[in-house]
């Protein structure tokens, strides 16, 4: 049968594990498209708010760039927080969008909970479900962890249930870069959930590339940020190599050549997937003398905060302001963010930092840091140095307003490039120029 006239005939559902970004986005183009989908989620608030047709994660608008009411008011997305209203029969489909990490590590417990409710179904044998996971996995955990607990359960994948390894890629900044628009690529057990992922997938995504199996689709995600986090390292490394040296420009220069991406140096690399994609791999390799490249990677990028601290306590600058906790511009999203462990360095060496950041609230902030908040940009008269992490809208404000408060500021260190049209003298630094560290 044929799973994407099922689900179109809206006799049948789709099942979503978890509303962050990556599970709201596939809820709302699955939605979009005219196929009932029903969120599960832990958070009663993010529940109330899908269901009352608002986004729980507001810088998302942008990036749909339409309203999800009309999607409520239809029937077509719905969330709750009770996991039994999503193992029934008429859900054919469960996708699988929960973190699968844990301070920094991999960590899959969530993972195999949600795989214990949806085993607890009795389906229909001529439509076995298909559990899809869009979540990050480490290579190998399908065959350690899923297909054995799975079995455990008396589910035998590709016979009474169905398994497709399909990673995100989605650029939350860019709205066209999405799940409709970008490459995506899936893998599964067998040649039937091959065909019923690509049904499923198909619904909304326009470049599928399925690969030979699950095991390749489950490495994918984690090998393609692990390059890019050696990228970003070695930027970082020729930076403290040649701190004299505008490394920024050079790889700006190096980044013409036709197959060079360009990359720059900065505090380190954040968010969910370049800075634990190699941890992901390397989970998986017990031998030390193995991938020695991700092993100096991943201690290069955690010692970056370490290095620009004593730095700025070199230069004899006291008060430090930051702008941004998100780890990208225009999102809520803090986790695995490199600001905390650049305020845990700054704070090590005895210097006064605070913390702005318009998407978070001064007691998430301080949850996050351990350290207060400030006006802006009134209160940028306070501090001697000011590090510029993210490239938020709301930084974007008139050059007159910063020279007003910026006249006892002695260093600015710019990360993204958010006060480069300014023109602020010589003591504003691109992340990776000379002097910035």
């Amino acid at each position: 049968m044929n799973y994407q006239k099922l689900l179109k005939s809206k006799k049948f559902k789709i099942a979503v594990w978890g509303t962050g970004y990556i599970g709201l986005s596939t809820m709302v183009y699955f939605a979009k498209k005219k196929v009932k989908c029903v969120g599960y989620d832990i958070n009663k608030d993010k529940i109330n708010k899908i269901n009352s047709g608002v986004l729980p994660l507001a810088d998302l608008e942008n990036w749909f760039g339409f309203d999800i009411k009309k999607l409520v008011k239809s029937n077509f997305l719905k969330a709750t927080s009770n996991y039994k209203n999503l193992i029934t029969e008429d859900f054919l489909v469960h996708f699988i969008a929960i973190p699968t990490e844990k301070d920094g590590k991999p960590y899959y417990k969530p993972l195999l909970n949600v795989l214990n409710n949806i085993s607890k179904i009795n389906y229909n044998p001529k439509n076995p479900p298909i559990i899809i996971v869009e979540s990050t996995l480490a290579p190998k955990v399908s065959d350690k962890k899923i297909i054995p607990f799975l079995k455990k359960k008396k589910k035998i994948v590709g016979k009474n249930i169905l398994l497709s390894i399909a990673p995100r890629r989605d650029w939350f900044i860019e709205g066209g870069k999405n799940l409709e628009n970008l490459d995506r690529v899936y893998g599964s057990t067998d040649r039937q959930s091959t065909k019923v992922a690509k049904d499923v997938l198909s619904i909304v995504c326009k470049k599928l590339h399925v690969a030979s199996s699950y095991r390749v689709s489950e490495m994918v995600k984690s090998v393609e940020n692990a390059y890019r986090h050696m990228d970003i390292t070695l930027a970082n490394q020729l930076s403290l190599a040649f701190p004299k040296d505008n490394i920024r420009e050079v790889l700006k220069l190096v980044g013409t050549k036709w197959n060079v991406e360009t990359f720059h140096p900065g505090i380190g690399a954040g968010g969910y997937c370049i800075p634990l994609s190699s941890r992901y791999i390397l989970s998986q390799v017990k031998n030390i003398n193995k991938l020695s490249l991700l092993r100096e990677t991943i201690k290069t990028d955690d010692g970056m905060s370490k290095s620009i601290a004593n730095s700025i306590a070199s230069k004899g600058l006291k008060k430090i302001g930051i702008l941004g906790l998100s780890y990208k511009g225009d999102l809520k999203v803090s986790v695995l963010s490199k600001v905390i462990p650049l305020v845990k360095s700054l704070l090590k060496k005895k210097l006064k930092v605070r913390l702005f950041d318009p998407y978070f609230t001064k007691k998430e902030i301080y949850k996050a840091v351990k350290v207060k908040t400030f006006n802006f940009p009134k209160d940028l008269q306070n501090f001697d140095c000011l590090i510029i992490t993210v490239e938020h809208r709301q930084f974007n404000i008139s050059k007159k307003i910063l020279e007003k408060y910026l006249k006892n500021c002695r260093l600015i260190i710019d990360h993204d490039g958010a006060w480069k049209k300014y023109n602020l003298k010589n003591n504003y630094h691109l992340s990776g120029d000379n002097g910035w560290i």
